[in-house]
């Protein structure tokens, strides 16, 4: 199936030549556009001057469909934005509802979900590694030779030697979703091989901030603290990962974009710190100003226990240096899920330190209205 609910989006192609002058515009096909990594990089790249045609299913698995369409308000006024609802499985369906002429593909729609992924496995495998194929091929058609997959860190899984390297070939996956990725970024290399496409692959680490979905980690952990809940921690606590923020993920997104070097090519991104799961919390208490009751969980599943990537590889071909400090993005996170600003946030925690006052929400501020639990992929 695809449906295009939104066709006066797109400004026709002589509209767009007309207000950039007649220079040809760059066009990017973003699958996953709608989500939150998606939409922050459509946001991105319309504020530089591209056209951009987003690709999203509206799963409603992960969250609700009017959570997805308030990602992408900011985006509905622009005339070089195109969105198509599609489901990456019907491989017709995109040929013929596509019509190519793109510079670049970004592929960052998928399945996600540790607890779903063991009740759908199969779903999650036509979802991640066909719909990658079918998604390689309309590149093959359409003749476009950039494209950038955002796989994931978690397909080093119980690989011991820290920080993990790409040229450190021993992946030993430990969930249907890394083991779907894997199989992403090998079809990435038989493409490049055979039709001269050029496929970067970027093993993200897990990313948090503004429109993060509700079953991730750092969403459950502050929908708790708010709540007055306890915050559930997987065993006693000691797991560590490589928390990277959305907007400098994004960054190394949009350099990959440009690399032009080997044809194929596998990159780490991440924040390049091990941090764990107490740190997480602590953060999130500074920036909620809300105390948190931590239970440890040592009966559910858990996910890695050590989780970083070595970035000098990313540092080295993109340029990329993440910027943000865990207790920023900690503020701009909260900032997007309470509706206050992160400098009213931080203002007003540091005068409730000065005043020795506890801390809470300020008055209007909102807490988040859906009740999901984490899973357990930190």
């Amino acid at each position: 199936m695809l449906t295009e609910p939104v066709p006066a989006l797109f400004g026709c192609r002589r509209a767009a030549d007309r207000l950039s002058g007649g220079a040809h515009l760059s066009h990017a096909l973003v699958t996953g556009g709608a989500g939150f990594i998606g939409s922050h990089l459509v946001d991105r790249l319309l504020a530089e001057g591209w056209k951009v045609t987003a690709v999203d299913s509206f799963d409603p698995s992960c969250y609700p469909r009017e959570t997805k369409e308030a990602n992408l308000a900011g985006c509905r006024a622009r005339g070089w934005f195109r969105l198509i609802e599609a489901d990456l499985r019907d491989a017709a369906a995109l040929q013929s509802g596509l019509d190519g002429g793109y510079d670049v593909i970004v592929h960052l729609a998928a399945r996600e979900g540790f607890s779903r992924s063991l009740a759908e496995p199969g779903v999650f495998q036509e979802v991640n590694v066909c719909g990658t194929q079918n998604l390689l091929e309309c590149a093959r058609t359409w003749g476009v030779k950039q494209f950038v997959f955002v796989s994931s860190g978690s397909v080093y899984g119980l690989n011991p030697r820290l920080p993990w390297r790409e040229d450190d070939t021993e992946l030993r996956p430990v969930s249907l979703v890394a083991s779907t990725k894997m199989s992403g970024e090998a079809l990435g290399h038989v493409y490049s091989h055979l039709y001269n496409i050029r496929f970067v692959a970027l093993r993200l680490f897990p990313v948090y901030g503004p429109r993060q979905r509700p079953d991730q980690a750092v969403y459950g952990f502050a929908q708790a603290m708010l709540e007055g809940r306890p915050v559930e921690i997987c065993g006693d606590g000691a797991a560590r990962s490589d928390f990277t923020f959305v907007g400098d993920a994004v960054d190394g997104i949009r350099a990959a974009m440009d690399y032009r070097d080997l044809s194929h090519e596998v990159i780490n991104l991440g924040s390049g710190r091990s941090t764990g799961l107490c740190e997480v919390v602590q953060a999130l208490e500074g920036a909620l100003g809300v105390a948190a009751r931590i239970e440890s969980k040592r009966g559910r599943a858990c996910g890695l226990p050590q989780a970083c990537g070595d970035i000098r590889k990313a540092q080295r071909l993109l340029g990329y240096h993440p910027r943000t400090t865990l207790q920023e993005g900690m503020y701009e996170f909260a900032a997007w899920l309470t509706g206050v600003s992160a400098r009213s946030l931080l203002a007003l925690h540091e005068a409730l330190a000065q005043a020795a006052l506890p801390g809470g929400l300020p008055a209007g501020a909102r807490a988040p209205v859906r009740s999901v639990a984490p899973t357990p992929e930190y």
